[in-house]
């Protein structure tokens, strides 16, 4: 939140553009200073849900083997387990298991979930078709 006396576009946008809220000047009413507050508290809320949501998300990620993590790119890019295995150079039915255990360590019920997961860690798409 940034409070001045001396308001001006230049200055608003810069403090807007370094974080703040909203841009208040003096002489300030209560219920717009309130109002601010309750917007700052509710940003920093959601800010905080997020930070540990990816955290939870990174940590799931460390679990999985190296193998595991080869193999995530090509499923969260829709490559079907066959084209997987073969940029791999393994079996169709190891891409099978690899991606059951990616699932169950990711805690994705669904491929779509997985996909969610995979662009909030900011895993890069595979190229490969």
């Amino acid at each position: 939140m940034f409070i001045t006396g001396h308001g001006d576009i230049p200055t608003s946008v810069r403090a807007m553009k370094a974080g703040a809220v909203d841009f208040l000047t003096k002489p300030i009413k209560e219920a717009d200073l309130m109002r601010a507050i309750q917007a700052a508290i509710a940003k920093n809320r959601v800010a905080m849900r997020e930070r540990a949501e990816l955290g939870e998300l990174r940590r799931r990620l460390s679990c999985l083997t190296p193998r595991e993590r080869e193999v995530l790119p090509l499923v969260v890019s829709g490559l079907l387990n066959k084209q997987a295995a073969a940029d791999l150079g393994i079996s169709e039915i190891t891409v099978q298991i690899h991606r059951g255990r990616i699932m169950k360590k990711m805690g994705a019920s669904s491929l779509a979930e997985l996909v969610r997961m995979a662009g909030t860690l900011e895993i890069p798409l595979s190229l490969a078709r």
